[in-house]
């Protein structure tokens, strides 16, 4: 009960060394692979949601967008996968970091807009000036457009982070509830164990979906500009 509030996101160390970076490359090695020439329900059922989620993201694109199809769907699958372990107990989820998502969604932002002025840039500086604007608002829109696409990558990393940070918080701060309550009111603790079950799903979900959500709002920046 005395344990901070924002412990759980404290990055951990072991000796005294940073140990983010072996919590990040863990989820990979949860995915199973398979070299048997039939493979078993499980790598199946793996790689139809593979393709199922590549179809998906990739239908609105043309050739040269499909060619970034094995990063988005290598990206969903960490997103979510790391998300997921983050709920198991006494762990570190490197998603609720700001600084970890602007350094994916930097560089995949980024790369879709240099593709877009180096592909097509009649079309990328057409984004700047809707067509039909008036004289005297062209600097001003021009402006609003340069900050809008210059927000993208920190809109991505916010969202990520705040979803994933907020429900954390909500479930340790139930927990402790539950905690505090358990020597109290019995039927009030079911009650508050009931809802933090609930919530323990409620957050798979958004777990899964936050992944989809990133990685779709990157396919659609990619979309823009090619």
């Amino acid at each position: 009960m005395n344990e901070n509030l924002f412990a759980s996101f404290i990055a951990p160390t072991i000796l005294g060394l940073p140990a983010a970076v072996l919590i990040i490359l863990f989820p990979p090695l949860l995915i199973p692979t398979s070299k048997h020439l039939i493979n078993n329900r499980l790598i199946t059922t793996q790689q139809w949601l593979i393709k199922l989620t590549s179809k998906q993201m990739m239908t609105m694109h043309n050739t040269k967008g499909r060619t970034w199809s094995l990063m988005l769907v290598s990206l969903i699958i960490f997103i979510a996968t790391t998300n997921l372990l983050g709920l198991l107990p006494h762990s570190f989820t490197p998603t609720t970091q700001l600084s970890m998502n602007l350094a994916m969604a930097i560089p995949l932002w980024a790369g879709a807009v240099i593709m877009g002025f180096r592909s097509k840039i009649k079309n990328a500086l057409a984004h700047f000036l809707p067509q039909g604007t008036p004289t005297p608002l062209i600097p001003m829109l021009v402006i609003i457009e340069t900050i809008s696409l210059l927000i993208q990558p920190m809109a991505l990393a916010v969202r990520l982070t705040a979803n994933i940070t907020a429900g954390h918080l909500l479930m340790h701060l139930i927990g402790s509830a539950t905690l505090a309550m358990s020597t109290i009111n019995l039927p009030s603790t079911l009650i508050i164990f009931t809802i933090l079950i609930l919530l323990t799903i409620l957050e798979i979900a958004v777990a899964l979906i936050q992944a989809y959500v990133f990685t779709l709002l990157v396919s659609l920046y990619l979309h823009d500009n090619t």
